[in-house]
């Protein structure tokens, strides 16, 4: 049998097929899978010519897949290497493929989130919102440009060593070490997120008593005197109880911001 091996350049189609158009068509019973089978798509009719075993090969994919989607390159990388060394005759079985696929995008979903919306986007964007404080147009730039200059390359070495590492890539996403990786991470992502609202997020109030004396007090006075920042602790740690004790949507927590702050704007309770 003709050895069917795979080239740079279709490595680099499935790579881009995969990261262009991951969550491009998504339902709560598939979520990423139709992206995956897509990023196979440029390389199925040269690993399996017989339309059997193509058609064989899309739907096992087309189950429920979701995970991170850069850090997931590597998955899509593994399988690649996996479905290469079927078509070549070697006694991989199909669903193994599959079943490893599925028992790695919890892990480096875990991973996936601890890093990249956990720590890489939230000091990003603190580092842009800096910049662009004064009405630069410095920090949305920054932001994209590092963004796309960390993600690219990065993804794109991932799905390489997946490629190369196939079935080998298993034992170093869930071992012992990346467990304790993804805590760190997480920690390191919780301190983030707590810098940046305590650099952003501020709020005073207006509010002054007059005693019987005829003593004026400054309430935020008063409150910076006892506890500073304590009315941005509160709007932050309010809306954390929001959105992950109550289950409310972000979208809904902003909306309701928005009305409380002008609210109080409006009746004196509230300053900048």
């Amino acid at each position: 049998m003709e050895e069917r091996k795979l080239n740079r350049r279709d490595l680099r189609r499935c790579w881009r097929a995969w990261m262009m158009h991951n969550l491009s068509s998504m339902s709560f019973e598939r979520l990423q899978s139709l992206g995956f089978c897509l990023s196979l798509l440029p390389v199925a009719r040269k690993l399996y010519p017989d339309a059997a075993q193509r058609t064989e090969m899309l739907r096992r994919h087309a189950s429920f897949y979701n995970t991170e989607p850069q850090l997931g390159a590597i998955v899509n990388g593994m399988v690649l290497g996996l479905e290469e060394k079927r078509a070549n005759g070697e006694p991989i079985d199909g669903e193994t493929i599959n079943t490893l696929k599925v028992g790695l995008m919890g892990p480096v979903a875990g991973i996936g989130d601890s890093m990249i919306p956990g720590m890489l986007i939230p000091i990003l964007l603190s580092i842009g919102m800096a910049l662009a404080a004064g009405g630069s147009i410095l920090g949305p730039l920054f932001y994209t440009i590092a963004w796309l200059a960390i993600i690219i390359p990065g993804s794109w070495l991932l799905f390489l060593k997946g490629y190369k590492m196939g079935s080998g890539s298993v034992e170093m996403l869930v071992s012992s070490k990346s467990t304790r990786l993804r805590e760190a991470l997480s920690l390191l992502g919780v301190f983030v997120m707590g810098g940046v609202a305590a650099s952003y997020v501020k709020l005073g109030t207006g509010l002054e008593f007059i005693t019987k004396e005829g003593v004026n007090i400054h309430v935020q006075q008063m409150l910076d005197g006892i506890f500073p920042q304590l009315l941005p602790l509160i709007v932050v740690l309010g809306t954390w109880y929001l959105m992950a004790k109550r289950g409310v949507s972000p979208v809904k927590a902003m909306l309701l911001l928005l009305v409380l702050a002008a609210i109080g704007v409006l009746t004196g309770l509230f300053s900048g």
